[in-house]
């Protein structure tokens, strides 16, 4: 049988004689007291190599190993998954998240996820306790920037302007076809239907949901749009660029199913990218704007593009 996937901690004591359950407790806040203590008693926490009780005194220096399976992880058990920081202090991060990293757990998904990496660089950056706050989210497969606060007041201040669309979101996405006009808006309601597929469409019953969309470069038969989101439904961009007759490129979920350069690229996701964000500081209320870096798939699309037809570039 294979075995379990595993996680490993390790940290250094300090002075003060700290109980080793509370030791770990204090570096780990993610976990329950219980189940650290149900790991030492198992012998997944161990000083200095050697198996020890939860109550023991722990003494400068002592190196303190940990050891989590896989199905012992929850949403915010802290895992070493990279990040590329584009933002931080003691109020908020920023993070340049990439296409595939789904941002929050969901029912089914507890491991492996964006909350799971800021917990764990929080753990390893952080004295004091730090559990991450998301405050917007982007899909799975989109990449880009968002943010994330690591105070209750900051996540309180942070989510109020998101609800009142006083934060500035710009997306870039490359679509299929050659889009007509150099810019316009889509207004079109979004609704959900449990009983058809996709679930999140235009509807007529639907919610309210308007975006701005200008054209940055056309290709013989692709565009890269400029994305403003006026409301923030779910799958607002992607379904509206479809509605345009312009699925995203890779978005098999909105028509997207037949693209050359998809093909060409082996693509598993879609290319929508979260390209700048901003908003006033939570705490000094200083204007902040954040610039994430493409990612390697949309670079490369536009590499390939560019070397097959020059287009009228207005990037």
């Amino acid at each position: 049988m294979e075995a379990a996937e595993r996680v490993s901690f390790e940290f250094e004591a300090g002075p003060g004689k700290e109980r080793l359950d509370h030791f770990l407790a204090a570096r780990l806040p993610a976990l329950s007291l219980t189940r650290l203590r149900r790991a030492v008693e198992a012998g997944d926490a161990r000083v200095n190599g050697e198996a020890s009780a939860q109550g023991a005194r722990l003494q400068s220096g002592d190196r303190v190993s940990l050891v989590i399976a896989a199905g012992d992880r929850t949403a915010t058990t802290p895992e070493p998954i990279a990040l590329e920081i584009l933002y931080e202090d003691s109020d908020l991060i920023v993070i340049n998240k990439p296409a595939g990293l789904l941002a929050h757990p969901s029912r089914t998904e507890k491991s492996g996820t964006l909350t799971n990496a800021l917990a764990y660089h929080f753990m390893a950056t952080s004295p004091a306790p730090v559990r991450p706050g998301l405050v917007h989210r982007l899909d799975r497969d989109t990449s880009g920037a968002i943010a994330v606060a690591k105070t209750p007041r900051a996540h309180r201040i942070l989510a109020k302007a998101f609800r009142q669309r006083r934060v500035e979101k710009r997306y870039l996405a490359l679509v299929v076809g050659r889009v007509s006009p150099d810019a316009g808006e889509v207004s079109a309601p979004i609704g959900r239907d449990a009983a058809s597929w996709p679930r999140w469409q235009v509807t007529p019953d639907g919610r309210p949901a308007q975006t701005r969309f200008a054209v940055r470069l056309r290709f013989a038969a692709h565009t890269l749009l400029g994305l403003e989101p006026l409301t923030g439904r779910t799958h607002q961009l992607r379904i509206h660029c479809a509605a345009l007759g312009h699925p995203v490129v890779g978005d098999r979920v909105y028509g997207a199913t037949d693209d050359a350069l998809a093909r060409a690229l082996g693509l598993t996701h879609h290319l929508l990218h979260a390209r700048e964000l901003s908003f006033r500081h939570p705490g000094t209320g200083a204007e902040l704007s954040f610039t994430a870096p493409l990612p390697p798939a949309v670079q490369r699309s536009l590499e390939l593009l560019a070397e097959g037809d020059a287009g009228d570039a207005r990037l």
